[in-house]
């Protein structure tokens, strides 16, 4: 299993995280989604490997940008 942080612009409300998490999730090899609104971070944990790309287009479905670290 690999587990990999993001930190997330914009994210202010459980809706937020919500929505993150929704879209995160729709990613193929995904088993996980943890959201910290107050920190910013969204922690991705998958069963293969999964692209920053991948990662930051979901967030961006969702209305919010992945920014670097």
């Amino acid at each position: 299993m690999r587990t990999t942080d993001y930190a997330v612009r914009g994210m202010t409300c459980g809706h937020c995280a919500s929505a993150v998490t929704e879209e995160v999730s729709k990613i193929p090899g995904v088993t996980g989604v943890q959201v910290d609104v107050a920190g910013g971070r969204v922690t991705v944990e998958s069963d293969q490997a999964v692209s920053v790309d991948a990662v930051a287009a979901a967030v961006d479905e969702a209305g919010y940008e992945v920014v670097p670290a």
